[in-house]
């Protein structure tokens, strides 16, 4: 992990009422997705052939495993992008995959899932951290553990910003493990919106442009919170607690 030294006093609240917008920002994508495709989230999945919903998890766990190599591979070809043209991409992308109903949206899901997780660490090198550190790779995984777009979150989820794994050999299947049943119903409320009839390709580019728009500013308060921490010599369980606070606070109005 390679931290620039602070060199002016941190002003800590100003930066935690920054990143408390940005997590309202993440949670607000989705909306727009749901009174395009005329659904809820919790009824999503229902709309998805029984075959698909059964291999749901095991085909997250693969896409994820699958990003994590191309992620990390393909740092050495592709340079971190601008967010607008990630949020482009990811829209095309969506819309590719939702022409064609099902079987593209399956087709699809490992190659967004790479993308959601470059733009993860995209966001982790702006505030200094290594994606090549084996902890910066395992945080990135970890932002999958948040609420997807289409999830109502009033702030009480942000457990996944203090989880704790002991880095050995099979901490990163462990880790997949833990978010691929969480991230499967994300994804499954993904891929039964890009199969909505005549609107698939719509509803797909909408999905990809919330889920990359989310994913996008979640990395940015989980190691805008990290970096904090840092560099204002603060706990990281208590900063958590400021922002589960402030989120509430404005949910609320």
């Amino acid at each position: 992990m390679d931290i620039a030294l602070q060199t002016e006093p941190v002003d800590v609240d100003a930066t935690l009422d920054a990143l408390a917008e940005r997590y309202r920002r993440a949670g607000g994508v989705g909306i727009d997705v749901l009174n395009l495709i005329g659904g809820r989230a919790e009824t999503l999945l229902d709309k998805l052939p029984q075959v698909a919903r059964a291999g749901l998890q095991d085909a997250t766990t693969r896409a994820l495993e699958q990003a994590m190599r191309a992620a990390h591979l393909s740092r050495g070809y592709v340079p971190d992008q601008k967010s607008w043209l990630n949020t482009a991409v990811g829209t095309a992308m969506g819309a590719l995959g939702g022409f064609g109903g099902l079987p593209t949206a399956l087709a699809e899901l490992p190659v967004t899932t790479t993308l959601l997780l470059r733009v993860i660490e995209g966001a982790a090198v702006e505030y200094g951290f290594d994606p090549k550190a084996e902890n910066v790779r395992f945080d990135c995984i970890r932002v999958f553990g948040s609420a997807g777009p289409l999830e109502a979150d009033d702030g009480a989820d942000l457990a996944f910003l203090t989880t704790r794994l002991t880095l050995t050999g099979p901490a990163v299947r462990g880790l997949i493990a833990r978010v691929a049943p969480r991230l499967a119903t994300v994804l499954g409320q993904k891929l039964a919106a890009q199969t909505v009839p005549v609107l698939g390709a719509v509803a797909g580019a909408a999905t990809n442009y919330a889920y990359t728009s989310y994913y996008q500013e979640m990395a940015h308060v989980h190691f805008g919170l990290r970096k904090l921490a840092i560099d204002a010599d603060l706990p990281l369980g208590d900063l958590v607690e400021r922002l589960r606070r402030r989120v509430g606070k404005r949910a609320l109005v």
